[in-house]
């Protein structure tokens, strides 16, 4: 096959709608708006290079200058998409290079309009593709291998149009639209191809490992509460375990809700469940930076407190106990009050099993319980095996 213009065309053509369809086939499996902006940008390339076609019989307007005009507005669309994609909102300053393409029609037809119209049109889309990339840097930690790709693809793509804008002015570039003539046009062309098929392949990655990590973090969570279930606890809870040392113990609190069935008796299961919410609410607002918080099931939650003293772990608990006994009673009467009973064990080991802590929370939360719950017991971490 022939490279030449008209082939390059039709494969541009072919290539940008395929990719238009599957990311829409995507979009309308997870529904994230930055897949239907993207593959709007396809579909828009596509359309202009079909349009392309017609400037061989001499149709300026649907030939020339529509087509290239859709290729800036596609671009656009890329940036839109990498700026949902981010959850970065985009200055209205950006509309204005709508208003620099119409300004275009002004170009007085002469030996440098092609050279002048190609040089700005492909300024145009170096600044927005260049902004695309420069959207996806990481912010406090690295980016996904799709979002890597989707970035690295980007620059380059913008970089090569900045290339061609300097390149598309040379005195001695020879650049005709209207035939499709010159290196410089050739090239492009060539470039517009790779990069179709690079963009559908990053994009589509990009999402696809955003659409992971979402499963991921839902399997993580407490669906009533919102905090990490007990799965992963026992996957984060070593590494700040870990942490503990005799200048930074870590402290594990274990609680359960005194008299929580009277409030599902009495009250209905929607009552107890608004119990919960109440106080994982009270532990999230309270929690300290780098501690864990987690449900591991019905009315019993962890939680574990990296650098603390057993003051500290102890005027924690106490405030927490206090707070919720507050709101549990302004809720729902019961014969017994609702309050909290908190068995903590304080440790500087940083070898030891999640549930060895675990056990001897337990044994003090069994405590406090014995002597009249609302209460907290606090006692030092016995030794047992290393991990």
């Amino acid at each position: 096959m022939v490279l030449d213009p008209f082939t390059l065309l039709v494969l541009t053509a072919a290539m940008a709608a395929a990719s238009a369809l599957y990311l829409a086939a995507e979009w309308d499996s997870v529904r994230e708006p930055s897949l239907l902006l993207w593959s709007a940008g396809f579909a828009i390339i596509a359309v202009g290079s079909v349009l392309a076609l017609l400037r061989s019989s001499g149709h300026v307007l649907f030939g020339i200058w529509f087509p290239n005009g859709l290729l800036i507005g596609a671009h656009w669309m890329f940036l839109a998409g990498v700026a949902r994609f981010t959850r970065t909102r985009l200055p209205r300053a950006w509309w204005l290079l709508a208003v620099v393409w119409l300004a275009m029609l002004l170009l007085p037809d002469g030996p440098w309009w092609s050279k002048a119209m190609l040089g700005i049109q492909s300024l145009l889309i170096a600044v927005i593709t260049l902004r695309a990339g420069l959207l996806l840097r990481p912010h406090g930690g690295v980016l996904s291998p799709g979002a890597a790709q989707l970035r690295f693809v980007l620059l380059a793509h913008g970089l090569f149009y900045l290339a061609k804008a300097s390149s598309a002015v040379a005195p001695d570039a020879v650049v005709n639209l209207a035939g499709f003539r010159g290196t410089v046009i050739l090239v492009s062309l060539v470039e517009g191809v790779m990069a179709i098929m690079l963009l559908a392949m990053s994009m589509t990655g990009t999402e696809r490992h955003r659409r992971e990590e979402r499963i991921a973090e839902i399997a993580a969570r407490d669906p009533l509460t919102d905090l990490d279930n007990r799965r992963a606890l026992y996957l984060r809870a070593p590494a700040l375990l870990e942490q503990a040392s005799p200048a930074s113990p870590c402290a594990l609190l274990l609680i359960d809700i005194d008299h929580f069935k009277q409030v599902n008796d009495l009250h209905g299961h929607a009552a107890g469940d608004r119990l919960l919410l109440t106080l994982s609410e009270l532990i999230r607002g309270a929690l300290p930076l780098g501690s864990l918080a987690a449900r591991l099931g019905g009315d019993e939650f962890v939680i574990l407190l990296r650098g603390v003293s057993s003051a500290t772990a102890l005027t924690w608990g106490q405030d927490l106990r206090e707070a919720f006994s507050l709101q549990a009673r302004e809720m729902f009467v019961t014969p017994e009050p609702v309050s909290l009973s908190i068995g903590a064990t304080l440790s500087s080991q940083p070898d030891a099993e999640l549930s060895h802590w675990l056990k001897q929370a337990d044994e003090a939360l069994y405590a406090s319980k014995r002597k009249g719950r609302d209460r907290m017991e606090l006692v030092p971490l016995v030794p047992g095996p290393p991990r």
